[in-house]
């Protein structure tokens, strides 16, 4: 059954990670700590310097699963997005990511088999990719973000729309990662094995979440940006 979550500043913060464990993901990125009680969301977000509004855009995105009707407010802040998303990488590349290497050397038993090596020469490999693709918008993409609400006299040809060309779903091949454990590999230890996979799966959910705010709340705050600049250019 699908179910309609409307977040608004009024609601308990404590009632939205009660709702979704997924939540307690957006508050670390956002730099909220534990604590606050019985406190509304507006409040909270107050008191921790937190743009409102982005933040409960990107609640509101990820509580729901349905994109046919969403509608992405263009006038929310390009830079609290752009400081989550840089927040984002940091989490996924020096802690999960290394974290689920690790959880995987060990539950396929590494060094003894040809197929372990092979399993992990395939995370490797997407781990690779995800920071390539992240080290791009780290150099690129954010960069020109900040340029174009901070300094847009430093022009370039660069537009928003290269970013949204080239954005593959990098979430992909860990999901393949997870097939192969649970079809393919015979494990001794169903503990360990079931451990890691839990993280495969909460991982790839991140992931997708993370590219949904990329493709839904980014992309067209930043096209509705360089619209109103080239509407201003040409006065």
């Amino acid at each position: 059954m699908y179910h309609i979550y409307n977040y608004d500043d009024t609601d308990k913060m404590s009632d939205l990670i009660g709702d979704n464990y997924q939540m307690l993901f957006v508050i670390s990125r956002f730099g909220i700590p534990l604590g606050f009680g019985d406190k509304s969301i507006g409040e909270v977000c107050k008191e921790n310097n937190v743009d409102t509004k982005a933040f409960l855009a990107i609640v509101n995105l990820i509580a729901n699963d349905d994109r046919a009707d969403y509608q992405t407010d263009v006038s929310l802040s390009a830079k609290s997005i752009v400081e989550y998303l840089h927040n984002s990488h940091g989490y996924f590349l020096d802690y999960k990511l290394p974290k689920i290497r690790e959880e995987l050397m060990s539950a396929v038993d590494y060094g003894h088999s040809n197929v372990a090596v092979a399993i992990i020469n395939y995370f490797d490999q997407y781990a690779a990719e995800v920071r390539k693709h992240m080290q791009y918008e780290e150099d690129v993409v954010f960069p020109y973000v900040m340029s174009l609400i901070t300094d847009y006299k430093n022009k370039t040809s660069y537009a928003i729309d290269v970013f949204s060309k080239q954005h593959d779903q990098v979430e992909a091949k860990l999901s393949e990662l997870k097939d192969i454990l649970i079809k393919y590999y015979p494990s001794s230890s169903n503990i360990e094995i079931s451990n890691v996979l839990f993280d495969i799966f909460t991982c790839a959910q991140d992931l997708a979440s993370h590219n949904e705010i990329e493709d839904y709340i980014l992309v067209p705050v930043i096209r509705n940006i360089e619209l109103t600049k080239k509407l201003d250019d040409e006065k």
